[in-house]
C-alpha cells in the first residue's frame, strides 16, 4: 500500500482528483474581455465586422477603434484566441485605421482600460460613477427593432424637415428637460425617436421616471429610463433636440384679392378600397397632398395607380394656397401627422410590394384644423396625439 501514489490512493478510495482551478484574470484582463464582447455582440447583433466613418454610429465607430487596438496588442490576441470564434483578430484586407502612432496611454482609453498614473497607483483617474455606468449600459444595450419599418419614414421626415427649414435642432439644456412620445433628438450623432413612453415609476430617491421605448435611426431600439436618455442626452456635447423651427410663419395669404397668384391646392381625398382595412376605417383614412394643377387631373387615374391604393377616390376637402413653396408645405403635414401615418403594404399591377405614402388614420375636422392653424402660423405650436385623435400642445409650443 506504501507503494501508491498518491493519486493512486484517491483512485483507489473512489475520491476523484480536481484540478487545480487557475487563478482569475487581472483586472486589465477582465476589461479587455468585456470590451471584445461588445464587439462580438455588434458582429452577432449586425452580421458585419464594425467600420469606421462619420456616416457610422458612434457606438460602431468606437467598436472599430477599439477592434483595431485589439489586434495591435499581442496580450489581446493570446488572452482572447478562444473567444474569437469569427477570426476578428486576424489583420483584414479592408478598412484600417493606423494605430502604431497611439501611444500606450492613447490605446489602453480606446480599449475602456484606465491607465495608472505614474506617481500613486492609488489614485484612480477617468473613473465614472456608478451612476454614469448604469447610464451608459442602458444606452448602449441595444437591440434589433422588429417593426423598424414603421419608424424608418418618421426618420427620413425628419431629415427632410431640417433640409427644408421646418425644424431646427437646439441644445438639449438641463437635466431635467421634457422628454415626451413622439419627441426626436440627436445622441451619438443619430437621430433618436421616442416612441413610447410607459407609466410614471417613484425611482428609490422618490422622483418620478418612466420606461421608454427608444428607437435609433439605425435600425436598433432600446428600453431604458427617461432620466437616463435626459442624462446622455445633457453630458453628450452634441446632443440635441429636434424641433419645429420657431420661425415658421404663415403659409397662406391671408385674405384673397385681385391680382393673387394661386400656386397650387392641398386637397383631402377618400379611398373607395374594398380592402378590407380601408373599409373598416374608411371615415378616418384620409390622404393628404399637394398639387399644383388640378385635382382632378392627379386623381383622373386614381384606379391604375398603388399611390391611390388601386382604387377610386372622392375629394373631401381642398384649400387654394398663394405664394408658397409646396414642398415645404407637404413636409410640414407629413412631420405633423406622421405619428398617424398608415402602414399598409399593397402589391402593384406588376405584383411589386408598394407602400403608399400621405396616408393617414386622421378625422377629417382634425385636417382642417391643422389647415387653419398653419394659416394663422400656430402650427408650430402643436403635435398630432394619435391615442386622443387631437391636435395638442406640444412641449415646445
Amino acid at each position: 500500500m506504501s507503494d501508491l501514489s498518491d493519486d493512486e490512493l484517491l483512485d483507489a478510495l473512489g475520491v476523484e482528483a480536481a484540478p487545480i482551478a487557475k487563478g482569475r484574470h487581472t483586472p486589465r484582463e477582465e476589461r479587455i474581455m468585456a470590451g471584445f464582447e461588445d464587439i462580438l455582440r455588434f458582429v452577432e447583433t449586425h452580421g458585419r465586422v464594425p467600420q469606421h466613418g462619420e456616416g457610422r454610429d458612434i457606438f460602431e465607430r468606437l467598436y472599430a477603434v477599439r477592434l483595431q487596438c485589439l489586434r495591435a496588442l499581442p496580450e489581446a490576441r493570446e488572452l482572447l484566441a478562444t473567444r474569437d470564434a469569427h477570426g476578428l483578430l486576424a489583420t483584414d484586407g479592408g478598412e484600417t485605421r493606423p494605430v502604431d502612432t497611439l501611444d500606450d496611454e492613447a490605446l489602453l482609453a480606446e480599449l475602456g482600460v484606465a491607465a495608472p498614473t505614474e506617481n500613486d497607483i492609488t489614485i484612480l483617474k477617468h473613473v465614472r460613477s456608478q451612476e454614469d455606468r448604469r447610464v451608459a449600459d442602458e444606452i448602449a444595450n441595444r437591440t434589433p427593432c422588429p417593426d423598424f419599418a414603421r419608424f424608418k419614414p418618421l426618420f427620413a421626415g425628419v431629415e427632410n424637415d431640417l433640409k427644408a427649414d421646418l425644424r431646427q435642432t437646439l441644445p438639449f439644456g438641463k437635466e431635467g428637460a421634457a422628454i415626451l412620445e413622439g419627441d426626436f433628438f440627436i445622441l451619438g450623432g443619430q437621430f433618436v425617436y421616442v416612441a413610447e413612453v410607459g407609466e410614471t415609476i417613484k425611482t428609490s430617491t422618490g422622483k418620478n421616471d418612466a420606461r421608454l421605448r427608444v428607437v435609433y435611426a439605425n435600425g436598433t431600439e432600446s428600453n431604458l429610463l427617461r432620466r437616463s436618455l435626459q442624462r446622455a442626452l445633457y453630458k453628450d456635447e452634441g446632443g440635441r433636440r429636434v424641433t419645429p423651427a420657431p420661425d415658421a410663419g404663415p403659409l397662406f395669404s391671408q385674405t384673397w384679392e385681385e391680382g393673387d397668384i394661386e400656386s397650387g391646392t392641398i386637397y383631402v381625398l377618400r379611398s373607395l378600397s374594398t380592402h378590407p382595412f380601408i373599409a373598416q376605417h374608411r371615415e378616418l383614412v384620409h390622404k393628404i397632398g399637394v398639387t399644383g394643377g388640378t385635382v382632378e387631373a392627379r386623381i383622373a387615374s386614381a384606379v391604375h395607380d398603388a399611390t391611390y391604393l388601386l382604387a377610386d377616390v372622392e375629394v373631401v376637402a381642398s384649400y387654394k394656397l398663394s405664394g408658397i413653396n409646396r414642398t415645404k408645405l407637404e413636409h410640414l403635414f407629413h412631420r405633423i401627422f406622421a405619428a398617424a401615418q398608415l402602414d399598409l403594404t399593397i402589391e402593384d399591377r406588376f405584383g411589386k410590394p408598394v407602400r403608399p405614402r400621405e396616408w393617414f388614420l386622421v378625422p377629417l375636422p382634425v385636417i382642417d384644423e391643422a389647415v387653419q392653424r398653419i394659416r394663422d402660423g400656430s402650427i408650430t405650436e402643436v403635435i398630432y396625439d394619435p391615442k386622443s385623435a387631437r391636435l395638442v400642445v406640444s412641449a415646445d409650443g
